[in-house]
């Protein structure tokens, strides 16, 4: 099995490629890092790179960049996916910060990116924009998120966080939460992509920022129950919903199996569940038509 150890980065096709560098960099807060006439690479004020940009016919999420461990050998998980009878591909063709990928494909036709080692592309960037701490996770919908979710633990080495009822799950693949998201949906495409923020304050200037922008805030500020972060919600340059939080829930030892203790939590200890959707949100105003 192979062991993924965090989300890298996210690669996006957009129609316009320009409108996008604008929202990025300018709204969202990443810093761009380079552009070499087809792609862009924009990273954190951390120095980790988090989207790469690719003009389009369409928008869409392209595909998801994920990093192993340290000195993985490439060529030994590739023959293990080939057993398996999953086709890969190794390129060099990479981003920033990344030498070598393997490229395979999920069920749902997201492409996967594997590399292992560092992806650092700077000690810390001057940002404009909201500026968040690192690409946290990104939500799919999918016909089938349960065989979905069985691909990721199967094949990458992921642990189901939670459920609500049986259409969202919520997978992770280190302490936190969730890396990725499935819900049933009829279409397999983004639902949201979502960056973590440093604290409440920090939310509360990303949502000044937006109004400043004339974007709206979709949905939120609010506190969900399965991973407990405090969210907020807009949509950006090309209509996709984006999540900016704090406070995810964290894993901090799988042997105990339970989340590590927060006062807001509704069971103590607060272990990996099937909730209702009910349950969904803790406060907040109720989710936006057309949301889901």
């Amino acid at each position: 099995m192979i062991k993924v150890s965090r989300l890298s980065h996210a690669t996006f096709e957009t129609p316009d490629l320009q409108k996008a560098v604008d929202y990025f960099t300018q709204v969202n807060g990443l810093a761009l890092i380079e552009h070499d006439g087809r792609r862009v690479f924009l990273g954190a004020k951390t120095g980790l790179l988090s989207i790469q940009l690719e003009q389009g016919h369409a928008a869409g999420c392209r595909s998801l960049a994920f990093e192993l461990s340290e000195g993985a050998d490439l060529g030994s998980i590739r023959r293990r996916l080939s057993d398996e009878g999953i086709a890969c591909e190794e390129r060099r063709d990479c981003a920033p910060g990344v030498s070598s990928i393997l490229a395979l494909r999920d069920p749902n036709g997201t492409r996967i990116e594997l590399y292992s080692g560092t992806s650092y592309i700077g000690s810390g960037f001057d940002v404009l924009g909201v500026g968040p701490l690192k690409l946290g996770h990104i939500a799919f919908f999918s016909a089938d998120p349960r065989a979905l979710s069985e691909f990721y633990v199967r094949v990458l080495g992921f642990r189901i966080s939670d459920w609500i009822e049986d259409f969202f799950v919520f997978l992770r693949c280190n302490p936190d939460h969730h890396t990725v998201n499935f819900i049933k949906g009829d279409r397999a495409q983004m639902h949201h992509i979502a960056f973590e923020l440093k604290d409440v304050a920090h939310i509360a200037g990303s949502c000044d920022l937006l109004a400043r922008k004339r974007i709206p805030v979709i949905w939120g500020p609010l506190r969900f129950g399965p991973g407990h972060n405090v969210a907020a919600f807009h949509r950006n340059h090309d209509g996709q919903l984006v999540e900016f939080y704090i406070e995810l829930d964290q894993m901090k030892d799988e042997s105990l199996g339970y989340f590590d203790p927060r006062p807001w939590h509704r069971d103590r200890p607060q272990r990996p569940k099937v909730w209702t959707a009910q349950e969904d949100m803790i406060w907040g105003p109720p989710v936006p038509a057309g949301f889901m």
